[in-house]
Protein backbone atom coordinates (compact mmCIF):
# COMPACT_ATOMS: atom_id res chain seq x y z
CA UNK A 1 0.00 0.00 0.00
CA UNK A 2 1.12 3.35 -0.80
CA UNK A 3 1.25 5.72 2.62
CA UNK A 4 0.75 9.40 1.45
CA UNK A 5 -0.65 12.03 3.61
CA UNK A 6 -1.34 14.79 1.36
CA UNK A 7 -4.28 15.08 -1.15
CA UNK A 8 -3.12 13.66 -4.38
CA UNK A 9 -3.95 14.10 -7.98
CA UNK A 10 -4.20 10.98 -9.60
CA UNK A 11 -4.57 12.79 -12.89
CA UNK A 12 -0.85 14.63 -12.31
CA UNK A 13 0.47 11.25 -10.63
CA UNK A 14 -0.72 8.52 -13.50
CA UNK A 15 -1.87 11.11 -16.38
CA UNK A 16 -0.67 12.91 -19.58
CA UNK A 17 -3.38 15.41 -20.71
CA UNK A 18 -2.57 15.39 -24.79
CA UNK A 19 -3.99 18.77 -25.32
CA UNK A 20 -1.16 20.12 -23.50
CA UNK A 21 1.82 17.83 -25.38
CA UNK A 22 3.37 19.85 -28.35
CA UNK A 23 2.22 18.43 -31.77
CA UNK A 24 4.85 19.45 -34.73
CA UNK A 25 2.87 18.20 -37.22
CA UNK A 26 -0.68 16.52 -37.39
CA UNK A 27 -0.30 12.73 -35.69
CA UNK A 28 -3.58 11.54 -37.31
CA UNK A 29 -3.08 12.35 -41.35
CA UNK A 30 -5.98 10.94 -43.56
CA UNK A 31 -8.13 9.62 -40.17
CA UNK A 32 -10.50 12.83 -40.25
CA UNK A 33 -13.31 10.47 -40.88
CA UNK A 34 -12.44 8.18 -37.40
CA UNK A 35 -11.94 11.77 -35.66
CA UNK A 36 -15.58 12.56 -36.50
CA UNK A 37 -17.12 9.63 -35.18
CA UNK A 38 -15.56 10.11 -31.84
CA UNK A 39 -16.19 13.83 -31.87
CA UNK A 40 -20.16 12.72 -32.93
CA UNK A 41 -19.87 10.47 -30.41
CA UNK A 42 -18.63 12.31 -27.43
CA UNK A 43 -21.46 15.16 -28.26
CA UNK A 44 -24.01 12.53 -27.73
CA UNK A 45 -25.54 11.85 -23.64
CA UNK A 46 -24.14 9.36 -22.45
CA UNK A 47 -21.93 7.64 -24.76
CA UNK A 48 -18.15 7.18 -24.75
CA UNK A 49 -16.05 6.50 -27.73
CA UNK A 50 -14.52 3.33 -28.22
CA UNK A 51 -11.46 2.76 -30.93
CA UNK A 52 -11.44 -0.96 -32.22
CA UNK A 53 -8.85 -2.37 -34.84
CA UNK A 54 -5.87 -4.33 -35.41
CA UNK A 55 -2.95 -3.55 -33.34
CA UNK A 56 -0.27 -0.86 -34.91
CA UNK A 57 -2.68 0.85 -36.91
CA UNK A 58 -2.61 4.37 -35.13
CA UNK A 59 -5.31 4.71 -32.84
CA UNK A 60 -3.48 6.32 -30.20
CA UNK A 61 -2.64 8.68 -32.76
CA UNK A 62 -6.46 9.77 -33.60
CA UNK A 63 -6.59 10.47 -30.00
CA UNK A 64 -3.74 12.50 -30.21
CA UNK A 65 -5.02 13.83 -33.37
CA UNK A 66 -8.69 15.47 -32.18
CA UNK A 67 -6.21 16.85 -29.13
CA UNK A 68 -4.45 18.31 -31.68
CA UNK A 69 -7.63 19.34 -33.00
CA UNK A 70 -9.08 20.53 -29.73
CA UNK A 71 -5.72 23.13 -29.08
CA UNK A 72 -5.81 24.52 -32.85
CA UNK A 73 -10.24 25.13 -32.23
CA UNK A 74 -10.94 22.88 -34.69
CA UNK A 75 -13.34 21.10 -33.14
CA UNK A 76 -17.30 22.13 -32.38
CA UNK A 77 -17.75 24.90 -29.63
CA UNK A 78 -19.22 22.40 -27.98
CA UNK A 79 -15.48 20.31 -27.52
CA UNK A 80 -13.17 24.14 -27.27
CA UNK A 81 -11.29 24.38 -24.47
CA UNK A 82 -11.99 20.60 -23.18
CA UNK A 83 -8.88 18.39 -22.02
CA UNK A 84 -8.23 14.94 -22.54
CA UNK A 85 -6.40 12.90 -20.63
CA UNK A 86 -4.39 9.54 -20.89
CA UNK A 87 -4.59 6.96 -18.54
CA UNK A 88 -2.59 3.71 -18.01
CA UNK A 89 -5.04 1.66 -15.98
CA UNK A 90 -2.91 -0.60 -15.07
CA UNK A 91 -0.36 2.35 -13.43
CA UNK A 92 -4.01 2.70 -10.80
CA UNK A 93 -3.77 -0.95 -9.46
CA UNK A 94 -3.39 -1.00 -5.67
CA UNK A 95 -4.28 1.98 -2.93
CA UNK A 96 -3.59 4.77 -1.08
CA UNK A 97 -3.42 5.84 2.04
CA UNK A 98 -4.56 9.53 2.59
CA UNK A 99 -4.78 10.77 6.15
CA UNK A 100 -5.40 7.58 7.86
CA UNK A 101 -7.64 6.58 5.04
CA UNK A 102 -7.54 3.65 2.57
CA UNK A 103 -8.77 4.31 -1.20
CA UNK A 104 -8.40 2.50 -4.25
CA UNK A 105 -6.66 4.74 -6.44
CA UNK A 106 -8.99 4.17 -9.25
CA UNK A 107 -11.64 5.39 -6.90
CA UNK A 108 -9.80 8.34 -6.26
CA UNK A 109 -9.41 8.79 -10.19
CA UNK A 110 -13.12 8.70 -10.29
CA UNK A 111 -13.97 11.25 -7.81
CA UNK A 112 -11.31 13.26 -9.53
CA UNK A 113 -12.91 13.32 -12.49
CA UNK A 114 -16.11 13.96 -10.92
CA UNK A 115 -14.61 17.30 -9.75
CA UNK A 116 -13.78 18.47 -13.36
CA UNK A 117 -15.49 20.18 -16.13
CA UNK A 118 -15.08 19.57 -19.41
CA UNK A 119 -12.40 16.55 -19.69
CA UNK A 120 -12.36 13.39 -21.44
CA UNK A 121 -10.65 10.48 -20.32
CA UNK A 122 -8.29 8.11 -22.35
CA UNK A 123 -7.95 4.96 -21.86
CA UNK A 124 -6.16 2.65 -23.59
CA UNK A 125 -6.05 -1.35 -23.40
CA UNK A 126 -9.42 -0.87 -22.56
CA UNK A 127 -10.30 -4.35 -22.24
CA UNK A 128 -8.89 -4.60 -19.05
CA UNK A 129 -11.41 -2.77 -17.55
CA UNK A 130 -13.79 -6.06 -17.74
CA UNK A 131 -11.41 -8.68 -18.03
CA UNK A 132 -11.00 -9.79 -14.22
CA UNK A 133 -9.81 -12.98 -14.67
CA UNK A 134 -6.24 -12.10 -15.18
CA UNK A 135 -3.39 -10.76 -12.89
CA UNK A 136 -3.20 -7.96 -15.30
CA UNK A 137 -5.99 -5.85 -12.91
CA UNK A 138 -5.24 -7.74 -10.02
CA UNK A 139 -9.31 -8.62 -9.69
CA UNK A 140 -9.99 -5.21 -9.61
CA UNK A 141 -13.56 -4.70 -11.25
CA UNK A 142 -12.76 -1.19 -12.85
CA UNK A 143 -15.46 -1.61 -14.90
CA UNK A 144 -18.40 -1.26 -12.31
CA UNK A 145 -16.11 1.77 -10.64
CA UNK A 146 -16.39 3.71 -13.75
CA UNK A 147 -20.11 3.20 -14.68
CA UNK A 148 -21.99 5.03 -12.70
CA UNK A 149 -19.71 8.18 -13.76
CA UNK A 150 -20.29 7.15 -17.43
CA UNK A 151 -24.05 6.61 -16.92
CA UNK A 152 -24.43 10.47 -15.55
CA UNK A 153 -22.13 11.71 -18.60
CA UNK A 154 -19.74 12.93 -15.92
CA UNK A 155 -16.66 11.16 -17.36
CA UNK A 156 -16.32 11.13 -21.07
CA UNK A 157 -14.15 8.64 -21.96
CA UNK A 158 -12.65 7.29 -24.73
CA UNK A 159 -10.73 3.74 -25.06
CA UNK A 160 -8.89 1.05 -27.54
CA UNK A 161 -8.34 -2.00 -28.04
CA UNK A 162 -7.58 -4.63 -30.75
CA UNK A 163 -10.32 -6.42 -32.39
CA UNK A 164 -9.77 -9.65 -30.81
CA UNK A 165 -9.79 -8.35 -27.55
CA UNK A 166 -12.81 -6.60 -28.42
CA UNK A 167 -14.09 -9.94 -29.17
CA UNK A 168 -12.56 -11.66 -26.12
CA UNK A 169 -13.15 -9.40 -23.56
CA UNK A 170 -15.63 -6.50 -24.15
CA UNK A 171 -18.54 -8.22 -25.81
CA UNK A 172 -18.87 -10.29 -22.70
CA UNK A 173 -19.87 -7.19 -20.54
CA UNK A 174 -23.16 -5.79 -22.06
CA UNK A 175 -23.57 -3.65 -19.37
CA UNK A 176 -20.63 -1.93 -19.79
CA UNK A 177 -20.86 -2.08 -23.78
CA UNK A 178 -23.39 -0.49 -23.76
CA UNK A 179 -21.73 2.86 -23.24
CA UNK A 180 -19.84 2.73 -25.82
CA UNK A 181 -19.74 3.45 -29.24
CA UNK A 182 -18.17 1.04 -31.27
CA UNK A 183 -15.60 3.11 -33.97
CA UNK A 184 -14.28 0.21 -36.34
CA UNK A 185 -10.15 1.53 -37.02
CA UNK A 186 -8.70 0.07 -40.32
CA UNK A 187 -5.68 -0.40 -41.60
CA UNK A 188 -4.71 2.48 -44.25
CA UNK A 189 -4.26 1.61 -47.47
CA UNK A 190 -0.91 2.28 -49.59
CA UNK A 191 -1.56 6.02 -51.39
CA UNK A 192 -2.69 6.53 -47.41
CA UNK A 193 -0.01 5.40 -45.72
CA UNK A 194 2.93 7.13 -48.19
CA UNK A 195 0.85 10.53 -47.08
CA UNK A 196 1.26 9.69 -43.45
CA UNK A 197 4.87 8.79 -43.97
CA UNK A 198 5.43 12.12 -45.96
CA UNK A 199 3.59 14.29 -42.91
CA UNK A 200 5.48 12.38 -40.35
CA UNK A 201 9.09 13.97 -41.70
CA UNK A 202 8.87 17.07 -40.44
CA UNK A 203 8.25 15.27 -37.09
CA UNK A 204 11.39 13.09 -36.98
CA UNK A 205 12.94 16.26 -38.23
CA UNK A 206 12.38 17.88 -35.03
CA UNK A 207 12.76 14.91 -32.57
CA UNK A 208 15.19 12.95 -33.87
CA UNK A 209 17.85 16.43 -34.97
CA UNK A 210 19.05 15.48 -38.80
CA UNK A 211 16.74 16.43 -42.14
CA UNK A 212 15.52 14.01 -45.20
CA UNK A 213 16.93 16.85 -47.83
CA UNK A 214 15.74 16.02 -51.03
CA UNK A 215 12.82 17.07 -53.23
CA UNK A 216 9.42 16.20 -52.34
CA UNK A 217 9.34 13.92 -55.59
CA UNK A 218 12.40 12.18 -54.11
CA UNK A 219 11.39 11.47 -50.93
CA UNK A 220 7.88 10.57 -52.06
CA UNK A 221 9.69 8.04 -54.31
CA UNK A 222 11.22 6.64 -51.28
CA UNK A 223 8.30 6.85 -49.12
CA UNK A 224 6.30 4.28 -51.79
CA UNK A 225 8.94 2.18 -52.09
CA UNK A 226 9.15 1.31 -47.92
CA UNK A 227 5.29 1.05 -48.21
CA UNK A 228 5.76 -1.47 -51.18
CA UNK A 229 8.43 -3.58 -49.50
CA UNK A 230 5.93 -3.90 -46.33
CA UNK A 231 2.78 -4.84 -48.02
CA UNK A 232 0.56 -7.70 -46.73
CA UNK A 233 1.91 -10.21 -48.68
CA UNK A 234 5.73 -9.69 -47.33
CA UNK A 235 5.10 -9.09 -43.58
CA UNK A 236 5.68 -11.61 -41.10
CA UNK A 237 2.92 -11.88 -38.40
CA UNK A 238 3.85 -9.82 -35.53
CA UNK A 239 2.05 -7.14 -33.79
CA UNK A 240 3.99 -4.56 -35.47
CA UNK A 241 3.30 -5.51 -38.79
CA UNK A 242 0.95 -3.33 -40.09
CA UNK A 243 0.25 -0.45 -42.16
CA UNK A 244 1.49 2.59 -40.66
CA UNK A 245 3.70 1.25 -37.80
CA UNK A 246 5.83 -1.12 -39.48
CA UNK A 247 6.82 1.71 -42.66
CA UNK A 248 7.24 4.50 -39.99
CA UNK A 249 9.71 2.38 -38.09
CA UNK A 250 12.01 1.90 -41.20
CA UNK A 251 12.05 5.51 -41.60
CA UNK A 252 12.67 6.82 -38.23
CA UNK A 253 15.85 4.02 -38.71
CA UNK A 254 16.93 5.73 -41.20
CA UNK A 255 16.71 9.11 -39.69
CA UNK A 256 18.70 7.14 -36.58
CA UNK A 257 21.63 5.92 -38.41
CA UNK A 258 22.14 9.46 -39.75
CA UNK A 259 22.32 10.60 -35.97
CA UNK A 260 24.73 7.60 -34.98
CA UNK A 261 26.95 8.36 -37.64
CA UNK A 262 27.00 12.31 -36.86
CA UNK A 263 25.46 13.43 -40.26
CA UNK A 264 23.00 16.21 -40.10
CA UNK A 265 21.58 14.97 -43.01
CA UNK A 266 19.51 11.55 -44.13
CA UNK A 267 21.06 9.67 -47.07
CA UNK A 268 20.72 6.83 -49.38
CA UNK A 269 23.29 4.71 -47.21
CA UNK A 270 20.79 5.31 -44.53
CA UNK A 271 18.45 4.78 -46.01
CA UNK A 272 19.79 1.46 -47.48
CA UNK A 273 20.98 0.35 -43.79
CA UNK A 274 17.24 0.35 -42.50
CA UNK A 275 16.28 -1.11 -45.32
CA UNK A 276 18.46 -4.00 -45.29
CA UNK A 277 18.08 -3.91 -41.52
CA UNK A 278 13.97 -3.98 -41.62
CA UNK A 279 12.35 -6.19 -39.17
CA UNK A 280 8.77 -8.41 -39.56
CA UNK A 281 9.26 -8.67 -43.40
CA UNK A 282 10.35 -12.21 -44.55
CA UNK A 283 14.44 -12.50 -45.34
CA UNK A 284 13.34 -13.60 -48.59
CA UNK A 285 11.62 -11.05 -49.76
CA UNK A 286 13.98 -8.61 -48.09
CA UNK A 287 16.50 -9.84 -50.62
CA UNK A 288 14.46 -8.94 -53.41
CA UNK A 289 13.36 -5.78 -52.22
CA UNK A 290 17.10 -4.82 -51.50
CA UNK A 291 17.69 -5.53 -55.40
CA UNK A 292 14.71 -3.78 -56.30
CA UNK A 293 16.30 -0.71 -54.29
CA UNK A 294 19.51 -0.60 -55.96
CA UNK A 295 17.75 -0.74 -59.32
CA UNK A 296 15.13 2.01 -58.21
CA UNK A 297 17.79 4.55 -56.68
CA UNK A 298 20.43 4.01 -59.16
CA UNK A 299 20.56 7.36 -59.86
CA UNK A 300 21.30 8.24 -56.41
CA UNK A 301 23.06 5.83 -55.26
CA UNK A 302 25.75 6.01 -57.62
CA UNK A 303 25.63 10.31 -57.12
CA UNK A 304 26.39 9.98 -53.13
CA UNK A 305 28.78 7.01 -54.00
CA UNK A 306 27.21 4.61 -51.45
CA UNK A 307 28.80 1.63 -50.27
CA UNK A 308 26.01 -1.03 -50.96
CA UNK A 309 28.30 -3.77 -48.73
CA UNK A 310 27.78 -1.50 -45.84
CA UNK A 311 24.62 -2.45 -44.10
CA UNK A 312 25.19 -1.26 -40.34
Amino acid sequence: MEELHLEVSMIERYGEVLTKKEYITDPAIARDNEIKQCILTLLTPEKSALLVGKPGIGKTAIVEGLAYRIQKDMVPNALKGWEIIKINITSLLGSVNTDGQTENRIDLLVKELNQREKTILFIDETHVLVNKNTEQNGGVDFANMLKAGLDRGAIKMIGATTTEEYETYILRDRAFLRRFQKIDVLETDKPTTVKILMGTIPKLEKQIGVTLDYSDFVKERIMKFIVEMTDEYKRVYEVASRYPDICLTILSNAFTYALFENESTVKMKHIYKAICNAKNIYEDVKKKEIERFKIEFKDLITEENVNLEERG
